[in-house]
Order: C-alpha cells, then sequence, then structure tokens
C-alpha cells in the first residue's frame, strides 16, 4: 500500500490513522499516545504480552511509557498524577 489508512472512532472523535510501507519505524517519534487512568497496571499489562517498555522523558505531572506494538509502532500510555 502506497498510501491510506483506516478510520476510527474514539469516543465523540475521528480518527484517521495513515500506513506506509517500506517505512523504518523505529526512526519516528511519531506515536499515538492514550490517557489512561492506571498506568502502572498497563505497564504490568504490556511486560506480560511480552512487549518491552521504555521509559519516557518526564513531564511534571504525568506517569508515563512507551513501548513498540508487535508491528513496530510506537505507543505511549500517559497517566495524570495528583501533580497534574
Amino acid at each position: 500500500m502506497d498510501k491510506g489508512g483506516l478510520w476510527v472512532r474514539a469516543g465523540d472523535r475521528d480518527v484517521h490513522i495513515g500506513v506506509e510501507d517500506n517505512f523504518d519505524r523505529a526512526a519516528t517519534k511519531a506515536h499515538l499516545a492514550y490517557e489512561v487512568d492506571d498506568v502502572a497496571a498497563w505497564r504490568k499489562k504490556i511486560r506480560d504480552a511480552g512487549l518491552a517498555t521504555l521509559n519516557s522523558i518526564a513531564i511534571a505531572g504525568f506517569d508515563r511509557f512507551e513501548f513498540r506494538d508487535p508491528f513496530g509502532n510506537r505507543v505511549e500510555l500517559i497517566q495524570r498524577t495528583p501533580a497534574g
């Protein structure tokens, strides 16, 4: 597929996800970020699924981490902390 993608609905939002062939996903910072209620539980689920987790650059008021999905896409999970 040279160009294309898909549309998904996230709550009341429509999100277009574009796809490309022959692209080095490890060389990009582009990623999806999901705000979650329990980042520690998600970190465990991701590790239990056999995926490596990566520490993110700290942002005051947030706890977060990143991982690469099985297709090499970068994904971030982030949780607001009491200071946030």
